[in-house]
């Protein structure tokens, strides 16, 4: 009887989710406060206990606040759904949200915005703040140029201004006219009375207009959340109110009890990440040990062992997908049907141990849809597991780089996979709240899913860089990356900042579009590469000559087009290569007039270069490297 009640509960749940429509778990902001709590292990368990007491009240009211905890480590907590989203969809986007705040941790607090949610943290009462310093703005990078665009605009916001504070904080409102659609939402925390919310959305309105003539732009105010789009992005929030009301008082339990699972499961892994293990002798044989030498907060779950071995059939041949100099990656199915990727990674040494804890710092800390995302981790003496969402095309260079498999990347999915890229380049060196620096931008850490969208993957070299100074950046750490996809001046003299990265993406859209490898091209001169055959090409007015044959190109002068950008991003001199920002304008607007390239590095290099640096090409390492004395580098 309680199986078939189970089953029942299942059925009905699933039944919900496919009547209604996208929870927006899209993040739009993430953002911390610059202040340090005094303790951060006895911070992290108030938030757990928080969280757990929130999650019933969120599914119920799509709104919570609360507090705990005394002065100076006192934690206030609110969150808020967006009002068209309905209480499942709610407790889908909290489940999210919830899980991204402790990454600020040692901070005191801060927000995080997602399309469909909100959640902030302090450690003061901040419930009735309309405006503050931290406030933001995003503005989408296309733009509409119609007639008649700003007046619909204008038209929209005012609606949802007056509607709002009448609405318990919600205001949605639409026009079209002559082909152009303007949607707008605005919502305000219910902590606000109605001037004050009034009051917030006047502000919010004057942000999203310095955002025209973007197609998309959004407010983010202390108080108050607003949106505008030329296309239709919000749900009916009055769908579905029915079936709720026949199955919610059977949900609020499991859903209660899921939550209070969570949140134990969460204050369970910060508080082993908060200390050094004392048994570090302790075997592995089905025992997981803490996470050694990491005393920091995340926010990731703790997987264990067994459930490791049984999601791969005890790590079993046929679920590996690759392997390298760090480990193995395998396949895995968890037992509630999700697939994942498990990254086996022996522990050989202090500073393999280092790069993995380095990876789950930066991916732990960046989040978005061209990133792969982070699911957790297993960590013993022995091996360490890295579990991510799993991905059915695996990585980028598997189907471009297999004669009959690049079949399947027609020209659009290409110029596609170019672009989604160079968004998620672009989040790590802007959009994130720490600039990070990948270090090995290449066609195997592309990840690409069902519909071959983009996702980086691979941070295991990533490095925190300062976003004051770029000198800050001339560090003595080894070089780290692989032959044919590093910059000059990195590996020279080891300067290491974002046109790293941005040379390293020059190279992959030269392999994208022509189809080989960067390193791999046939010619008796050593230094002869794709990117200096390009040059040469570009050069002579013969582009087209290199494009990949198994293309069927409608658009030829795109495909030239986005060469040239590749050559862009690949010249000899940093300061001449496009920041990703740049690069994104360049590569969305086809009307935007692109600059001659200069020459790439080692189009006239000597061939003793090559014996001096002792690379071994293809790839990924770390080594110490000089600069030789007799040869003319001068391309740096």
């Amino acid at each position: 009887m309680a199986a078939c009640l189970f089953i029942l509960i299942i059925l009905i749940a699933f039944w919900i989710r496919s009547s209604h429509a996208d929870p927006r778990l899209e993040i739009v902001a993430h953002s911390c406060e610059t202040a340090s709590v005094q303790n951060v292990d006895k911070y992290s368990k108030l938030y757990a206990a928080i969280l757990e007491n929130m999650g019933y009240e969120m599914y119920r009211n799509k709104f919570a606040f609360t507090e705990a905890g005394k002065p100076p480590d006192k934690l206030y907590v609110l969150s808020q759904c967006m009002d068209d989203l309905s209480n499942f969809e709610c407790a889908q986007c909290f489940s999210k949200i919830g899980n991204l705040l402790p990454g600020c941790l040692p901070a005191t607090g801060g927000r995080v915005y997602l399309d469909g949610c909100f959640i902030r943290a302090s450690n003061y009462s901040f419930y009735r703040e309309i405006t503050t310093e931290g406030d933001m703005k995003r503005c989408s990078d296309d733009v509409d140029t119609k007639e008649g665009f700003q007046k619909l605009l204008r038209n929209v916001l005012q609606k949802i201004v007056y509607k709002a504070p009448n609405n318990r904080g919600f205001g949605l409102a639409q026009e079209k006219k002559n082909g152009t659609t303007v949607q707008g939402m605005a919502q305000c925390w219910r902590t606000l009375d109605k001037d004050m919310c009034s009051a917030c959305l006047i502000d919010a309105v004057n942000s999203a207009f310095h955002c025209m003539p973007s197609e998309e732009g959004r407010a983010l105010n202390a108080g108050c959340f607003l949106r505008y789009s030329t296309y239709e992005f919000a749900n009916d929030p009055d769908a579905g109110s029915t079936r709720y009301a026949i199955v919610s008082f059977i949900f609020y339990v499991f859903f209660a009890v899921a939550i209070g699972l969570l949140a134990i499961a969460i204050g369970l892994c910060l508080g082993k990440l908060a200390y050094i293990t004392k048994n570090s002798g302790r075997k592995r044989k089905g025992k997981e040990l803490d996470f050694a030498a990491m005393d920091k907060a995340m926010q990731f779950l703790q997987f264990k062992f067994s459930t490791l071995e049984r999601a791969t059939d005890c790590f079993d041949a046929s679920n590996k997908l690759g392997c390298g100099g760090y480990g193995e990656v395998f396949r895995g199915t968890l037992q509630d049907g999700r697939e994942i990727a498990i990254k086996r990674l022996y522990v050989n040494g202090k500073s393999r141990r280092e790069e993995i804890y380095n990876e789950v710092d930066v991916i732990s800390k960046a989040q978005h849809k061209n990133l792969v995302r982070f699911l957790g981790g297993c960590f013993t003496t022995v091996e360490n597991f890295l579990v991510y969402e799993y991905l059915a095309n695996k990585s980028l260079d598997t189907i471009l780089f297999d004669p009959e498999r690049k079949k399947e990347l027609a020209w659009g999915i290409r110029h596609r996979i170019i672009i989604g890229t160079a968004e998620g380049l672009e989040y790590l060196h802007k959009g994130c709240r720490v600039r990070i620096i990948h270090r090995d931008i290449k066609a195997s850490n592309i990840l690409l899913d069902l519909k071959y969208r983009p996702k980086i993957a691979d941070f295991g070299l990533a490095r925190f860089s300062s976003r004051e100074c770029d000198k800050s950046s001339l560090v003595n750490n080894p070089v780290a990356g692989t032959f044919g996809y590093m910059a000059p001046e990195y590996i020279a003299k080891g300067r290491l900042t974002e046109k790293v990265d941005v040379y390293s993406f020059g190279v992959l859209v030269l392999e994208i579009i022509c189809g080989v490898k960067n390193t791999t091209l046939e010619s008796d001169n050593y230094f002869e590469t794709l990117v200096t055959d390009a040059w040469k090409h570009f050069q002579s007015n013969t582009t087209s000559e290199i494009i990949d044959e198994s293309l069927e190109i409608e658009d030829v002068e795109e495909t030239k087009r986005d060469i040239q950008i590749g050559l862009l991003c690949t010249q000899a001199k940093p300061a001449l290569r496009p920041s990703m920002t740049r690069v994104l304008q360049m590569l969305r607007h086809k009307d935007m007039e692109l600059p001659a390239p200069t020459k790439p590095p080692f189009l006239d290099e000597c061939v003793e270069l090559s014996s001096s640096f002792g690379f071994i090409p293809g790839k990924s390492q770390m080594f110490n490297l000089h600069r030789p004395q007799d040869c003319n580098y001068q391309c740096l």
